[in-house]
Order: C-alpha cells, then structure tokens, then sequence
C-alpha cells in the first residue's frame, strides 16, 4: 500500500470511528488497531487524532459548503426553487456522506471555532439573508426579521436533516417535500408586521392587573383582545404564492 493509500486508509477508518462514538471518545490506539498498522503510523501522517480529524472535518466542511453554496446561487430561480434546492443539496449531501455528515454534527473540540459546523451554518445563513431581503424588498415586507427569518430556515432544514440520517423512512424527494411545504408555506404567509394573537393579548391583560387601578373597561377590553385574536387566529387568508401561476414557474 502506498503512503497515500495509507492515508486514505486511515481518513475512512477514523471517519467511521468519529461519526460512531464522537471526537472525545476515539483514541489513536483505536484508529491503528481498526486500520491494522501501529500507532507510529497514525502520528507520522496525522501527527495524532487531532490532526485527522481536523482533515475529515474540512473535507466534509468544503463538500457540504460547495452543494449549500451553489443551490442558492441563482438569483433568477423562482423562491420555491431555491427553497427545494437548498432541501435537496443538504439530504443528498446527507444521504451520499452519512458518516461525514455525522462527523460534522457530533461533539469536536475548541480549537478552531472557525471551521465549525456551526460556522458553516452562520455562513450559510448569511446567504439566505441575502434572499431574503431582496425579496421583501419585492413583496413590501419589513426586512427586520429576515437575518431571523434565515436562521429558521437554515436551522430546521439542517435539524430535520440530523433526524432524516438517522430515521430514513421515507425517501430523500420526500423528506424535501417535507421541508419545503412547511417552509414555503410559512413563507408565503408572512405579516409585514407579526405579532402573537393569543399570548400578547394574554401578556398585555396581565401587566394591566398587575400594575392596579385600572377600571373594569380596561379588563374588558383585555378580554375583548383574547377574543379578536382568536378569531384573527382562524382566519386562513388566501396567498398569491399558492396560487397556479406560482406552482407552474416553480
């Protein structure tokens, strides 16, 4: 075997070993043994575990970040697309490099938080931000929520993807159909100015009666509030998003 082969070698036993029990609980002693060679062998192409598992998790960091990368980047693409895209690239990522992307999501240690798994999400979310904003700006929304807004996206799309790797029951078009009903669906229905229903009109009510001497006409109207917004609550306003039109330039 050539020293490259070798290295190759211990990059797919060690991967295997991170995905399965994490960084803290793999030792060189393990690598060697589950690649038959010494531990010598593993210190001269790695300089130890540290050093392997640093080039696993930039090898997994630069291949997640290319497909993330390139399905968000034509701007001319219907939103939806763009949406299906981004849920497509990440579960096929998934679904080709399980162990990498395991390897990724598990415990590593501090010492270059840069190249995190949560920097590439802070990454990515810059670039859906960037969407984002270009297209509130089309539909007169407040940009104010959108680096929120991006953080949602990116968080339950990476979450339920964690999820899908280890419970793959239903197929990977699936999964993304998952995804992306719930999120563009959310996303077409978007208030300019959002705000809770139930929860304020509740929290609102209280601060009153907490502060005292306020008049019946004032708990009045608390309740009153409850119960505008729980009918607000009912309410499914029709969206031009769900319309054909959006379906067929999808």
């Amino acid at each position: 075997m050539s020293s490259l082969q070798r290295r190759e070698q211990l990059i797919q036993v060690a991967r295997s070993l991170f995905a399965a029990k994490g960084f803290e609980a793999v030792s060189v002693e393990e690598i060697a043994a589950h690649a038959k060679v010494s531990k010598p062998i593993v210190y001269e192409h790695f300089g130890g575990k540290e050093g392997i598992y640093a080039v696993i998790v930039d090898r997994e960091m630069r291949a997640l970040t290319s497909v993330l990368i390139e399905s968000l980047s034509d701007p001319t693409a219907h939103p939806r697309q763009i949406v299906e895209r981004a849920a497509m690239a990440l579960l096929t990522y998934i679904e080709q490099n399980t162990e990498g992307f395991q390897v990724l999501v598990r415990d590593s240690p501090t010492t270059d938080p840069s190249g995190s798994f949560s920097s590439l999400l802070g990454d990515i979310s810059l670039r859906v931000e960037d969407l984002l904003t270009a297209t509130f700006k089309r539909q007169k929304l407040s940009p104010k929520g959108v680096p929120y807004y991006a953080q949602m996206l990116v968080g339950m799309t990476v979450f339920t993807g964690q999820y899908w790797a280890a419970h793959p029951k239903v197929s990977k078009e699936q999964m993304a159909a998952y995804l992306v009903d719930l999120a563009w669906h959310g996303l077409s229905r978007l208030d300019s100015k959002p705000k809770l229903l139930f929860e304020d009109a509740k929290s609102r009510k209280k601060n009153k009666d907490g502060k005292g001497g306020e008049n019946r006409n004032e708990s009045r109207n608390g309740d009153e509030d409850a119960q505008v917004s729980s009918a607000q609550a009912d309410t499914v306003l029709p969206c031009e998003s769900d319309n054909e039109q959006d379906d067929r330039t999808a």
